[in-house]
């Protein structure tokens, strides 16, 4: 197995975490999900920068945003399978 560009913590998250400098639009990405070290092969719709979030499936607007199988807030427009998920398209529910 090579090298994962994503790391999925646990099988409930909608949301994979890029673990490569340099993910550019179009890389096809090995994705392993570290709770049961399955893998899962998914392409990267834009560039993404390292640390940064990748969306597992389609999100609605409204959708609540899973990571680490918990909820780290809410999508506030619609983000397409293999988008960046960040600041630009999330927001926290605390404020």
């Amino acid at each position: 197995m090579s090298a994962p560009q994503l790391l999925i913590h646990s099988k409930d998250d909608n949301v994979g975490v890029v673990v490569v400098e340099g993910l550019g639009a179009g890389t096809d990405m090995l994705c392993v999900v570290t709770e049961d070290n399955s893998d899962l092969s998914m392409t990267a719709t834009m560039a993404i920068p390292i640390g940064h979030k990748v969306a597992l499936c389609d999100l609605s607007q409204g959708d609540t945003i899973i990571k680490y199988g918990a909820d780290i807030g809410i999508a506030i427009k619609d983000i397409a399978k293999g988008e960046h998920v960040h600041v630009h398209n999330i927001k926290t529910k605390r404020w």
